[in-house]
């Protein structure tokens, strides 16, 4: 038969689902959830960007403990911290070689600590992941704005985080610059930069200004309902991305949210006409206080545990990954008001997802068997390479728990086996009602890695998931009720 007549539009659903992800790509995107850490010299001037001539003798943190940092993380349910290594302001977190403007001429324990070696340390020793962030603009370093010998610093900063640190899990390119159309100009050297990952860690994800993974488009913990995967390949132009990047340090520019022309990244009308296509995850990146660096005058303004909440559902359950900033005080802790949020969020996360309903289920999956023979069981199986898919052209696929007694349902997760593409187009579920007949409760779009569905408590008796539409076939890699 001529693929493309297994239905209207196959041919061009096959090209969509051949962009797939890295491997590195797989791994960052299970990972879910992890914390950002902004420290510099703002910390104790009080501003969001610094404008480079702060003396480093303000850089004391007399009561830093980067196990408070970890112990924060573990208990907020985080997999990872990744820390402003170096911010817009040039101050360095580790006594770099490569500039006097550092924690070397810090009071900071005498001006032999490293924040950098702190955490990273911490971080291996209770299982998490850590990642760094290392501004391309630098508002003190001179040789910003003439080409090469910026690159070339940058590069030997780079190199030093890299090789010194162990294992680093992603490489956060910002591309916020606020100098303006009469300001410095540094043309970065972006393929320079990721040739430098790509060698020294080549497991790394390269975020923002970079090829894996991309920024969603706001700081205010903003999502698309229907996030794809597959998108543009233009979207990953890294002058493209620092362009929309922020331009000016104001608090509209972090609480601004996503707009309509922003929403539509990867249907297939938009990406009908697009040659080149990529694998591009989404990354929310939201702080738990209204700025990114700590300001005593926003402790009472902490982002409540009901919020973070709804901001984990729709990013983490809606197909992204989540970089929650949590900044420590001047005294380099992280503080109780936002502690308690962040707990509040840990416990959620146990308690709301450790006992999967579906398990205590009679599964019954339409089609019977998948098209490698297999039945719905490799459904429960959740974090195991395996997966559930239809032969292409059955776009369909109904997936039923039925249980003797009623349960009260709060959560749907579904996950697509993301190695074959982003597939799911459209969904709905159902739940039997008190006749026995199955009643619409929700329906969406896009599955992509992980989807949460809130089941908003119902009692029942049954549950069912139908795919009613899939490009090529949907490849599920598991469903869980809770």
């Amino acid at each position: 038969m001529d693929t493309k007549e297994l239905y209207p539009g196959y041919g061009e659903d096959v090209r969509l689902t051949r962009v797939a992800p890295a491997p590195r790509q797989i791994v960052h995107q299970e990972l879910e959830y992890f914390g950002f850490i902004h420290f510099t010299v703002n910390t104790f001037t009080g501003r969001e960007w610094g404008n480079g001539e702060e003396s480093p003798s303000i850089f004391n943190p007399e009561k830093l403990d980067a196990g408070q940092w970890v112990e924060t993380a573990v208990r907020g349910g985080m997999t990872g911290l990744i820390l402003t290594c170096k911010h817009h302001d040039g101050f360095c977190l580790w006594p770099s070689a490569y500039t006097e403007h550092s924690i070397k001429n810090s009071p900071y324990k005498g001006g032999k600590g490293d924040i950098v070696r702190e955490l990273s340390d911490a971080c291996r020793e209770a299982g998490l992941k850590f990642g760094v962030y290392l501004s391309p603009w630098d508002r003190n370093q001179e040789t910003y704005g003439t080409g090469k010998p910026y690159d070339d610093y940058y590069v030997n900063q780079l190199t030093e985080l890299l090789t010194n640190y162990g294992e680093v899990f992603t490489v956060w390119l910002d591309g916020a610059c606020g100098e303006g159309q009469n300001g410095k100009k540094q043309v970065y050297d972006w393929e320079r930069y990721y040739e430098v990952v790509r060698r020294l860690q080549p497991e790394a994800n390269i975020f923002g200004c970079g090829p894996d993974v991309r920024w969603c488009g706001n700081e205010a913990g903003d999502t698309r309902p229907s996030e794809w995967s597959v998108v543009a390949a233009e979207l990953a132009d890294a002058e493209k991305v620092a362009s929309e990047s922020q331009q000016e340090d104001s608090e509209e520019f972090r609480q601004k949210k996503l707009v309509s022309t922003d929403m539509d990244l990867g249907s297939r009308a938009v990406l009908k006409n697009k040659k080149n296509l990529i694998w591009y995850p989404a990354e929310v990146d939201v702080s738990i206080r209204p700025g990114w660096f700590y300001h005593e005058e926003e402790n009472d303004k902490v982002r409540s545990f009901e919020n973070l909440k709804e901001i984990y559902l729709k990013s983490v359950g809606g197909n992204c990954t989540l970089l929650l900033n949590i900044p420590p005080d001047t005294d380099g802790l992280i503080r109780e008001e936002d502690r308690r949020s962040l707990f509040m969020l840990g416990d959620f996360i146990r308690e709301s997802f450790g006992r999967n309903l579906a398990e205590e289920a009679v599964l019954t999956v339409k089609p019977e068997k998948d098209r490698d023979g297999k039945d719905g069981s490799v459904l429960l199986k959740k974090g195991e390479e395996t997966w559930f898919g239809n032969p292409d052209g059955l776009c369909e696929l109904e997936v039923e728990f039925t249980w003797a007694e009623e349960r009260c349902l709060n959560y749907l997760v579904v996950q697509e086996a993301i190695r074959f593409s982003q597939r799911v187009e459209q969904f709905e579920v159902y739940c039997l009602d008190g006749q026995g007949c199955w009643k619409q409760i929700e329906k969406g779009t896009t599955v992509g890695y992980k989807r949460i569905v809130p089941l908003h408590g119902a009692p029942t008796k049954g549950l069912k998931l139908v795919i009613t539409d899939a490009r090529v076939a949907p490849v599920l890699a598991f469903t869980g009720v809770y």
